[in-house]
């Protein structure tokens, strides 16, 4: 049995509601001691985080991970560039879409899998205004259609 064991430390939400999701990976992130024991407490903020792609390597900017509460010296800057760990070809991919116009990078999940940390990391297009709107009308439609569904029955 290969089961894996996934513990949710943050997600984020607004990413589905301001972006269309085209593609997802998983990274791997490389961290301190300090960082992954305060992950380990659940202490983390991926609200306005992105990725970005230099000299070949990707690099997750603005994630919020508290500092361990009890470290008394080195501890780590809250919202230090990281480092994600990604195959060369799934870069060289990312590279060619995010130089396209509109196309961004962004963390959607970050998770313990089997003791390592992880990162869900989205190319991702911008939605206008008048997209979020539909969005959220057809959501309501669906709703309403589930309630008449569940009263006929």
């Amino acid at each position: 049995m290969n089961e894996k064991h996934i513990k949710t430390v943050a997600e984020n939400r607004k990413a589905r509601h301001n972006y269309s999701i085209e593609d997802v990976y998983e990274a791997g992130m490389v961290l301190l001691g300090t960082e992954v024991k305060s992950l380990r407490l659940g202490r983390a903020n991926l609200t306005d985080s992105y990725a970005r792609i230099k000299k070949g390597e990707v690099f997750v900017y603005k994630i919020h991970i508290d500092p361990y509460p009890f470290a008394y010296h080195d501890n780590h800057d809250p919202l230090r560039i990281r480092k994600l760990l990604l195959h060369n070809y799934e870069i060289k991919k990312l590279y060619g879409k995010v130089n396209e116009k509109g196309f961004s990078l962004i963390p959607l999940k970050l998770y313990f899998q089997d003791g390592k940390a992880k990162l869900t990391l989205a190319l991702a297009r911008g939605k206008r205004r008048h997209d979020k709107r539909e969005t959220i009308r057809r959501r309501d439609q669906d709703r309403d259609l589930e309630r008449s569904k569940k009263e006929y029955k």
